[in-house]
């Protein structure tokens, strides 16, 4: 089977329930995980969706703020909902396929402006997250999985418009990159994306504050597809679409994309 998986943080799916139905009728992906909802699970505008073909959903809900949600054409069932850090936000969700393939979707905290747990609580509470997102993988080894979601932290010096400026900026510190690779390392989880893409700049994020965005192209890759191994061999065609960054009323993230061959 053939299947085509986006990642989006949409930044409320009732805002922008037009910009999904757009991206749902032009790139027609078999499955797509949105990341900060902002809405109760039964105000989804679940219907929508289903008219256009994506009759399963597995989701939680928050609301008015976080929020995760994976929309499929493929029968899927809810496997997970971790509550990561204690922290008691929607920000996990996992359902598995009919083919055995469980798709994780995670929206990390931000973490706040100021890089420092001791002055920033929601820096701490973002570093948590990752420790316990690395601390279940270790655990329990995935397999047969697929990661993707908002994960706010741009790992790599080409992930990033400016390594050195943003070194000391929250999504590229070196303490958020070295707690994200350990988390991915605990999984032996395979970027998918710069598998098929390994090379120069790639950006999934820019700043509501920059009205240039795309000519200035100050931009972060904050939002990843992850597989573990068994399947990373099976995935190609990632791209970042970064067309919809520009729609009407966009949200700041682009959707990511991967296809699998399973």
């Amino acid at each position: 089977m053939t299947f085509t998986l986006a990642t989006w943080n949409i930044n409320s799916v009732r805002l922008r329930e037009a910009l999904v139905c757009k991206l749902m009728t032009e790139e027609t992906p078999d499955v797509l995980c949105l990341q900060e909802c902002k809405s109760p699970v039964e105000k989804i505008p679940l219907a929508a969706f289903e008219a256009l073909g994506y009759r399963f959903m597995v989701a939680r809900g928050q609301k008015g703020y976080n929020g995760v949600a994976i929309l499929s054409k493929l029968p899927i069932t809810e496997v997970a909902a971790g509550d990561y850090a204690g922290l008691g936000h929607a920000r996990h969700i996992a359902g598995r396929l009919e083919t055995g393939v469980t798709i994780h979707n995670f929206y990390v905290p931000a973490g706040g402006d100021i890089p420092d747990r001791e002055v920033n609580e929601k820096f701490g509470q973002k570093l948590d997250f990752l420790t316990h997102m690395r601390d279940d993988f270790h655990a329990a080894t995935p397999k047969k999985a697929i990661l993707v979601g908002d994960l706010n932290i741009a790992p790599r010096e080409d992930d990033v418009w400016n390594h050195k400026s943003l070194l000391k900026i929250v999504s590229h510190t070196p303490i958020e990159v070295e707690h994200l690779a350990q988390a991915q390392d605990a999984g032996s989880w395979v970027d998918v994306t710069r598998q098929d893409i390994p090379e120069g700049r790639l950006y999934s994020w820019w700043s509501y504050r920059s009205p240039d965005w795309d000519a200035a192209d100050k931009g972060r890759r904050l939002d990843h597809i992850w597989a573990t191994p068994d399947i990373a061999g099976a995935a190609h065609g990632s791209r970042v679409l970064r067309a919809a960054r520009g729609w009407e009323q966009p949200s700041d993230h682009a959707p990511v994309f991967a296809t699998f061959d399973l």
